[in-house]
């Protein structure tokens, strides 16, 4: 039995997924352990979420069902992010401040979301066999994949607000206590 050859049209699936997978690893990692207090990456979150959020929510604009997933994606995120950071340690040390995420949620958000992902592209390629632009950019008018993204938009947008608010107490705690010394 000869082997399959990979077709033309089968490297971009193969490559996005790879990418996916790739990232979802690098995030997995991070979830995993101590973390740093690092302000910059945080802001940076509050950045890119939300501007993601508004550019697919521009997209759908014209779809109701689309806006309601991504917002009741976002809702719903929040709401675990709120819990996240209840079940996040947090650290204070002489190297600085740390906490420790609550692995299993951050790991369930992230397969969740690669779980869809994947979906659409196997979907998307065994319905059509191809790499066809056309059908392809239809794959962020699906409320449902929108509702899933919201979801994790909507966790790490919380989960940066909250390391924040905990980082700017504990600093202000700390100017209150050197300075009635």
């Amino acid at each position: 039995m000869t082997p399959l050859p990979i077709s033309p049209q089968a490297l971009m699936p193969i490559a996005i997924g790879a990418l996916v997978l790739w990232r979802v690893t690098r995030r997995v990692r991070r979830l995993v352990g101590r973390q740093p207090v690092r302000p910059g990456r945080l802001a940076f979150t509050l950045v890119f979420f939300p501007l993601l959020v508004v550019l697919l929510g521009l997209s759908g604009f014209r779809d109701p069902e689309v806006l309601f997933g991504l917002g009741g994606g976002l809702v719903l995120g929040a709401l675990i992010g709120v819990v996240g950071l209840r079940m996040t340690r947090y650290e204070v040390t002489p190297e600085g401040l740390f906490y420790r995420p609550h692995t299993g949620i951050g790991i369930a958000l992230a397969l969740l979301f690669v779980g869809r992902v994947l979906y659409r592209f196997g979907a998307f390629y065994f319905a059509t066999g191809t790499v066809d632009p056309h059908v392809w950019s239809s794959f962020g008018r699906s409320p449902l994949t929108l509702a899933v993204f919201g979801v994790l938009a909507g966790y790490y947008i919380a989960y940066a607000i909250g390391i924040l608010r905990w980082r700017r107490s504990v600093v202000d705690e700390t100017s209150k206590v050197e300075t009635t010394r």
